[in-house]
């Protein structure tokens, strides 16, 4: 599944571990994607790909 939102378009970034003693390792920071069912502006029913942030904050009409 894709890890963009349809709706704010936040992706994965990529940042960094950081340990007691200061190693540092790779790490990716991957937003809260869903698969849920939206009405369009068209009105038309359709599946998309949403983050939660955008869900909680009423961006979207459910269909």
């Amino acid at each position: 599944m894709s890890k963009v939102c349809e709706i704010c378009g936040k992706h994965p970034v990529a940042g960094h571990n950081i340990s007691h003693s200061h190693r540092v390792t790779g790490r990716m920071f991957r937003p809260n994607i869903q698969k849920i069912t939206i009405r369009d502006a068209k009105g038309r029913v359709r599946k998309a790909n949403v983050c939660t942030s955008c869900m909680k904050a009423g961006k979207v009409e459910r269909a």
